[in-house]
C-alpha cells in the first residue's frame, strides 16, 4: 500500500534465468552418439507415441503436458508442454529394450529449443534439439544399450523461460525387450505434520515405477512422479485415510497399506476471527494525509467490516521497533483527538467491526534480521494494540522487507532470519492475545503468486531473492491466519495455473490469482514442494478503490464478473477455475479514503453484490 495515490511501478523485475546458452555450448551438451541403424524387422517400441490416447504411457513434470488437437503432425492429437519456473516441461516414458542392441529414436517437434533424448542407456545417453521450428521438424538420434540394460527412458523437453512446445509421432525402433511388469505396491507410506487443511505424505519408491497415484478414501486425488505429495483442501479436525499406488507403462499396482490422519483444528483467528460470511476490508489513512483527504474513524461507513490503520512503521529498517501516531494537525486539519479516535474504535467494535494495526506499507520497510529486532517488534506492536484496544494485526510488508537468503529453497522449512523471526514474532503475538486475535496479510503478487514460477534466487542464482518470499510466512501461519488479501494491483503480468500470463485491471486477473490460492500450486514448478490451498473463508482479493488509488483499478462490472466466477462459476471468460468457492470471504481495497474520494463506488458495489 502506498501513501500517495499511485506508485512508480511494481517491485524491481525478476532477473531472468538465461533462456538460451550459446550455440557452441548447447552443441557440446547435445552431442549424439552414433550407432548402427536398427534393422528393418525391428518394431516401434514407444507406447502412444502419437498421443492419440491422451497422455497414456507418458509422465510430464509439473503437470506441464496436455494433449491438443492442433497443431498436429499426423492423426488427431499431439503433445503440448509448457515450461514454467525451474521446470523444463519434460515428458517421458520408460521402454523395455534388449541389452547390447541398437536403437533409433525419432519425433516430430515444433517450437523453440525443443529436445529429444534417451537416458539410462547403459552406454552414452543421447539427445538432439532444434533451436527454432516454426513448423513440425523431425529430430532423430541413435544409441546402443549397455550389456545389462533392459529399459531406457525416452523424453522430450523444452527450455526454461520459453513458450510451449509441441511433439508428435515419437518412435523408438529396435528389438523389443521383455515385457514391463506392473510395479509392486509402494511401502512405507507415512504422514507428516497435518495442518487444518493439508496433509503431507511420503513413501518408499517402488522398483520400475514411473509415477504414483495418491488416493483419499479410495478415490484418486492426485498424480506425482516423486515419492512425496501434499493433499490439500481438507476440512479441519477431520479424519482421513490415504493410500498410494505405483504406475508404469504396464499399469497400476495395488494400493499401499493405508495411513490414517486427523487434520488440525482451525483454531481462533485461523477460522474466521468473528468476521461475517462476506467481509469488506479497507485501509484507513490514519497517520498521514494524501490527495484523498483525511477520514475520521467515526466517519467510516458501516460497510467496512475490517478497518486497517495505515500504518505502523519502524524507527529504522532493522530495529523492529514499530511506532504509530495519528496524523499531525498541520498535515490533517480535521484530525480527531486521541480520545475521540479511541472512542470511535470502541464504537466500531461494538458494532461488530474489527480494527487492526497495519505494519509496513510502501515506506515502512521492516527487516527482523535479529532476535533483538524480533523481540522489539513483539513488544512495540503489543503496545500499539493495547494503547488503542485493537483486534489484531495486518502484515503489509513490501519492498525489501522480505527476501530469501541463497540456499533457502523450501518454503516449508525456511532458514532466512527475516522470515524465521517474523513467523516467531507473529506466533508470540497470537499466543499473547489468544483465539480472538485477528491476523491478516496483504502481500503483493510478486511475493506470492510469482512463486509458481520463481522462488528466491533460484537453483542457479541470479533471480530476485524476494520472489515468492511471503510463501513461507503464509504457510507457517496458515492455521493462525484469519484472512489473506493479496494486492491484485501495482503488479506485472503473472503466470496462472493455466501456464498463461495474466495482467491486472480485469476480472481475469483476479480470477486467476485467487484460483491459485484456493487450489494450491507447486512452488517454482517443483511437484515435491506444493503450497497447499487456503480455505475459501481465509481468502479475499485486493483492488484499488479508484483510478487515483493505484495501478490496476478494476471497474465494478469486472469486479462482479470475478466474484461470479469464483463463487458461482459463471462469467468466467477464458480462464477455467479449479473449483467453485461460495465461501470466498470478500474484498479488500486501498483505501477507505480513496473510496470516499470516489463517492464510495467500491463499497457500494460490494454491498449490492453481497446484500450489505
Amino acid at each position: 500500500m502506498e501513501r500517495t495515490g499511485s506508485r512508480t511501478g511494481p517491485p524491481a523485475r525478476l532477473s531472468r534465468l538465461l533462456a538460451v546458452f550459446s550455440a557452441g555450448l548447447l552443441a557440446a551438451g547435445a552431442l549424439v552418439a552414433t550407432a548402427p541403424a536398427a534393422g528393418a524387422a525391428d518394431a516401434d517400441l514407444a507406447r502412444n507415441g502419437g498421443f492419440e490416447t491422451g497422455l497414456d504411457g507418458w509422465s510430464c513434470t509439473g503437470g506441464s503436458g496436455t494433449v491438443v488437437g492442433s497443431p498436429v503432425h499426423s492423426g488427431t492429437s499431439a503433445l503440448k508442454a509448457t515450461p514454467a519456473g525451474s521446470d523444463n516441461a519434460r515428458c517421458s516414458q520408460t521402454v523395455s529394450v534388449r541389452p547390447d542392441s541398437a536403437y533409433t529414436l525419432g519425433a516430430w517437434v515444433q517450437g523453440s529449443y525443443v529436445y529429444l533424448g534417451a537416458s539410462g542407456t547403459g552406454t552414452t545417453d543421447v539427445s538432439t534439439w532444434t533451436q527454432s521450428a516454426g513448423a513440425y521438424q523431425q529430430l532423430t538420434t541413435n544409441f546402443r544399450t549397455g550389456p545389462a540394460t533392459t529399459s531406457v527412458t525416452v523424453y522430450t523437453h523444452g527450455w526454461y523461460g520459453t513458450p510451449a512446445y509441441h511433439a508428435d509421432d515419437l518412435t523408438l525402433t529396435g528389438p523389443g525387450g521383455d515385457p514391463v511388469a506392473v510395479p509392486a505396491a509402494p511401502t512405507g507410506l507415512r504422514a507428516g505434520t497435518a495442518t487444518a487443511s493439508a496433509v503431507p505424505l511420503s513413501w518408499t519408491p517402488s522398483a520400475g515405477a514411473t509415477g504414483y497415484r495418491v488416493h483419499r478414501g479410495g478415490t484418486k486425488v492426485l498424480d506425482t512422479t516423486g515419492t512425496s505429495a501434499t493433499v490439500t483442501g481438507l476440512a479441519a479436525s477431520s479424519a482421513y485415510s490415504f493410500q498410494v499406488s505405483a504406475v508404469n507403462a504396464a499399469g497400476e499396482s495395488a494400493k499401499s497399506a493405508a495411513v490414517s490422519v486427523t487434520t488440525a483444528a482451525g483454531g481462533g483467528g485461523g477460522s474466521d476471527g468473528g468476521l461475517p460470511a462476506h467481509a469488506l476490508v479497507g485501509y484507513l489513512h490514519s497517520s498521514f494525509a494524501n490527495g484523498s483527504g483525511y477520514t475520521r474513524m467515526a466517519d467510516v461507513p458501516d460497510s467496512w467490516d475490517v478497518i486497517n490503520l495505515a500504518f505502523g512503521e519502524p524507527t529504522s529498517v532493522t530495529s523492529g521497533d514499530i511506532r504509530f501516531s495519528l496524523c499531525p494537525v498541520a498535515e490533517c486539519p480535521n484530525v480527531e483527538s486521541e480520545a475521540e479516535f479511541k472512542a470511535a474504535i470502541k464504537a466500531k467494535q461494538a458494532a461488530g467491526k474489527k480494527v487492526l494495526i497495519s505494519i509496513g506499507g510502501q515506506n515502512g520497510q521492516v527487516q527482523l534480521a535479529s532476535t533483538a529486532a524480533r523481540d522489539a517488534f513483539v513488544s512495540s506492536v503489543s503496545k500499539i494494540i493495547d494503547t488503542y484496544g485493537l483486534d489484531g494485526l495486518d502484515i503489509d510488508f513490501e519492498g525489501h522487507s522480505l527476501s530469501l537468503a541463497t540456499g533457502d529453497t523450501d518454503f516449508r522449512s525456511p532458514t532466512t532470519p527475516v522470515i524465521v523471526n517474523l513467523i516467531s514474532a507473529v506466533k508470540s503475538l497470537k499466543a499473547k492475545y489468544g483465539a480472538g486475535f485477528v491476523l491478516t496479510m496483504a502481500p503483493e503478487t510478486f511475493f506470492v503468486q510469482l512463486g509458481y514460477q520463481y522462488y528466491g534466487s533460484g537453483p542457479w542464482g541470479g533471480q530476485d531473492p524476494r520472489a515468492g518470499a511471503y510463501l513461507p510466512v503464509i504457510h507457517a501461519l496458515r492455521d493462525d491466519l484469519t484472512l489473506l488479501h493479496v494486492q491484485d494491483y501495482n503488479s506485472g503480468s503473472i503466470m496462472g495455473l493455466d501456464n498463461q500470463y495474466h495482467s491486472m485491471g480485469g476480472a481475469d486477473f483476479h480470477i486467476a490469482m485467487t484460483d491459485m490460492l484456493l487450489t494450491g500450486f507447486p512452488v517454482a514448478g517443483d511437484q515435491t514442494k506444493v503450497f497447499p490451498a487456503l480455505r475459501p473463508e481465509q481468502v479475499a482479493f485486493g483492488l484499488p478503490a479508484s483510478t487515483q488509488a493505484g495501478n490496476g483499478h478494476t471497474s465494478p462490472a469486472e469486479v462482479t464478473k470475478a466474484l461470479n466466477c469464483l463463487t458461482k462459476k459463471t462469467d468466467c471468460g477464458t480462464y477455467r477455475t479449479h473449483g467453485t468457492w461460495s465461501g470466498l470471504r470478500g474484498l479488500m481495497t486501498w483505501s477507505i479514503n480513496w473510496d470516499r474520494f470516489n463517492n464510495w463506488e467500491f463499497s457500494k458495489n460490494f454491498d449490492a453484490y453481497f446484500g450489505g
